[in-house]
């Protein structure tokens, strides 16, 4: 069932504080997709997206916003600075390749989907390997071939099929004693008990494609593949605990029990109708901005940045992606440039403006401990793994707010995140002893902050360098 704009705001909430009018404006508009959902298709056609443009300073919930809103709603998301991109005729990223990142970020949802549904039948085919593997077979010594020429072109051929050659586990001899104690094995295995044995195990080389590889990915070219038919994959050698065996097994055979075809196809309909590209840092690249003299034309970067937003077929690996409707918001806190300073074909394709609002005192106090993952929440946990049982009381978070607030008003406003700063100073002494602590239990009081970082946070100087 989908999820009203009332309910999006509410799972929202319980992650970012305050900025009601942003939640609500990206809830409606993620609401508004289902609703076109719903006509014909002719008129499915005419309804575009309305995308959002973020105004407000750093810390303020927008990213969080974008990123938890994708969570909820189960949606292709990626997230992008404007100013990593450059003109075309420039070296530097294209982009066309923030669509190219959304198709992978897709496919690898659909392809997760995909593998759980088989994950029962890839797990009894995994657990035959791990068999295999702890029982080996007694090997036979291999026979010199009479035609090595054949060998070799059966061997082209079957990677030009896309197989490449496997060891066979059980080449050579399964005696009778050895048959038993498979069976002997399997039972275990299914009993759990040979979670933590370790075992050396063939594992693909995931090395990272650098050079050509990467410069023909960003125009869509997918080398990898076309080598890979060419060429047998790399092995590595790995010891790893029967545990991670399996679950590296469990995706080699759940890859063979898939259709691929149809991942992708699923894949690249999820982008076009679902899909969410964040582009952040967006002022950095309005005309507007006197700190861009010199560097490439960020005017050039939005008239590249405009048809991908309008609507246009992009050539990904997987097949050419549509982004007539893909909601893009944009990010940025305007601070040395105004909306207006973009190009005006690039603000008409953000017709909902939506000003997030600075960070209060009383914010900071629900944001370090109403959310799910609230800051305090998470150092309790942290100091708690060495048996260290840590209290703040009231008190002392109406004063951590009350430094951040200050601080954040004397130097920059970086938002929330100075709470982090905060509480890593305030907190660094006990992260550092917690291990060898025989006392369990810590109370931070008002007093203890004050004695920590009262006094950092009253001489300005200190301040810029340490909170």
């Amino acid at each position: 069932m989908v999820q009203t704009p009332k309910e999006i705001v509410a799972q929202l909430d319980q992650y970012v504080i305050g900025q009601t009018d942003a939640k609500r404006a990206v809830a409606v508009a993620l609401y508004n997709r289902w609703r076109r959902l719903q006509l014909s298709p002719k008129m499915q056609q005419d309804i575009t997206p309305k995308n959002l443009l973020m105004i407000g300073p750093t810390g303020v919930g927008k990213t969080e916003i974008a990123r938890r809103l994708a969570k909820i709603v189960k949606a292709p998301f990626v997230k992008v600075e404007a100013t990593k991109f450059t003109e075309v005729g420039y070296v530097g990223r294209d982009v066309e390749s923030m669509v190219r990142d959304l198709a992978e970020v897709a496919v690898s949802m659909a392809e997760a989907d995909a593998f759980a549904k088989v994950r029962t039948r890839a797990t009894r085919e995994a657990n035959k390997r791990l068999v295999k593997l702890l029982v080996p077979a007694i090997k036979k010594e291999k026979r010199a071939s009479n035609n090595p020429m054949g060998d070799m072109m059966k061997l082209f051929q079957n990677m030009q099929n896309g197989e490449a050659p496997q060891p066979d586990q059980d080449e050579g001899e399964i005696t009778e004693s050895i048959k038993s104690e498979r069976l002997s094995v399997a039972d275990q295995l299914e009993a759990g008990l040979l979670e933590d044995r370790e075992l050396t195990v063939a594992v693909a080389d995931e090395k990272k494609p650098g050079g050509l590889g990467d410069m023909y990915g960003q125009m869509g070219i997918d080398l990898s593949d076309t080598l890979g038919n060419l060429m047998p994959k790399q092995k590595v050698q790995r010891t790893m605990t029967v545990r991670e065996a399996r679950e590296i097994f469990i995706r080699e055979e759940s890859d063979k029990l898939v259709n691929h075809a149809d991942i992708y196809h699923e894949a690249i309909a999820a982008a076009e109708n679902n899909g969410i590209i964040f582009i952040d840092e967006i002022d950095k690249i309005a005309a507007g901005n006197k700190n861009t003299s010199g560097e490439v034309s960020r005017e050039g970067v939005q008239r590249d940045i405009l048809p991908i937003v309008e609507g246009a077929q992009v050539s990904t690996k997987y097949g050419p992606l549509n982004t007539d409707h893909v909601l893009f918001i944009g990010s940025g806190a305007f601070a040395t440039a105004k909306p207006s300073d973009l190009i005006p074909e690039l603000q008409g394709r953000f017709p909902i403006r939506v000003e997030l609002n600075d960070l209060t005192e009383a914010d900071f106090v629900r944001i370090l401990t109403e959310p799910d993952n609230a800051l305090v929440k998470q150092y309790i946990a942290l100091i708690g793994a060495d048996g260290v049982h840590v209290t703040f009381t009231k008190e002392a978070i109406e004063q951590i707010a009350k430094i951040a607030t200050r601080v954040n008003r004397d130097t920059d406003n970086i938002g929330a995140r100075r709470l982090a700063t905060i509480l890593e100073k305030l907190l660094e002494d006990v992260l550092y002893e917690g291990p060898d602590m025989q006392m369990g239990d810590i109370t931070v009081t008002a007093k203890y902050v004050d004695d920590k970082i009262g006094h950092i946070a009253a001489d300005a100087d200190q301040t810029r360098y340490i909170l």
